[in-house]
């Protein structure tokens, strides 16, 4: 009798566990499913200037408290769209690092709005011994003649672009490699203002890359740099002073002698005259 009791209570507790391993799983399943969102990640890493596809992006389950905004569920609404930013392994896939709807891959998708890309002849010097990577901003400085000159005394050096995005080096446009590269062309992103003003300066003159701190946003007005303020103004020649002129001599006039009645005197063995 005790026997059957302390069976049915066993089984009676084993059915009892089982009951809550299977509401405590259903509740954890459920909680884990609601806590979490489908996010788009890059599968490795991608270019600006690169079209993504199905085979580029994946899905994961990010937490619902942390998914940043402007994210993706679908891997289908990003069939076609040109990456503007460079993306790195498990990096979510924003609308602000996408070109629009529509937009084509290549260097012109990464080019913003009213802006143009114009490409300039550098060397190792002009390019600032490689430093001037994708993502980077200079300036541009022309040497030239000053206006109305025609040699080299009048020559001067002028800042004509400040904080100018740097788009590409030769064909490259990945913005995370930080190795100094030394090419040949430098590509810029400049307004069509500017477009106009660095294609007339190196026309005009030979063109140097002043590579800026990518946080310096401040734009100074210079006066440029001529020869005369680089060595400082010549001193101004000493006239040659005039022939000094002879000092005036001036001579006491003469007094013509004034007449005297004189009368000689003899003293003893001595004599003189004397006047009055």
């Amino acid at each position: 009798m005790k026997s059957s009791r302390a069976l049915i209570m066993l089984a009676t507790a084993m059915l009892a566990g089982l009951a809550a391993v299977v509401f405590a799983s259903r509740w954890l399943i459920h909680t884990s499913s609601s806590a979490v969102t489908p996010v788009a990640v890059a599968m490795d890493d991608i270019n600006l200037g690169q079209p993504l596809n199905t085979n580029l992006i994946r899905i994961v389950n990010w937490p619902s408290g942390s998914v940043p905004p402007g994210s993706f569920k679908d891997i289908k609404t990003l069939e076609g769209r040109v990456v503007r930013s460079s993306l790195t392994r498990g990096e979510p896939v924003l609308e602000s690092k996408l070109s629009p709807v529509g937009t084509k891959g290549g260097l012109s998708a990464v080019i913003n709005k009213g802006d143009r890309a114009i490409t300039v002849r550098v060397n190792d010097v002009i390019g600032v011994a490689g430093f001037a990577l994708p993502g980077n901003y200079v300036d541009v400085i022309v040497n030239t003649q000053a206006p109305g000159s025609s040699n080299d005394q009048h020559s001067i050096s002028k800042i004509v672009l400040e904080k100018i995005l740097v788009l590409a080096v030769a064909q490259q446009v990945s913005r995370d490699d930080t190795q100094p590269k030394v090419v040949n062309a430098v590509t810029l992103e400049v307004t069509p203002d500017q477009a106009e003003k660095l294609d007339l300066a190196r026309s005009v003159g030979t063109l140097s890359l002043v590579l800026r701190s990518q946080v310096d946003g401040e734009t100074l007005q210079t006066k440029g740099a001529t020869k005369s303020t680089l060595l400082g103004s010549p001193a101004a020649p000493v006239a040659a002073s005039a022939p000094a002129k002879p000092a005036r001599v001036h001579y006491a006039a003469r007094r013509e002698p004034v007449k005297r009645d004189c009368v000689g005197v003899l003293s003893g063995i001595s004599g003189g005259v004397e006047c009055f």
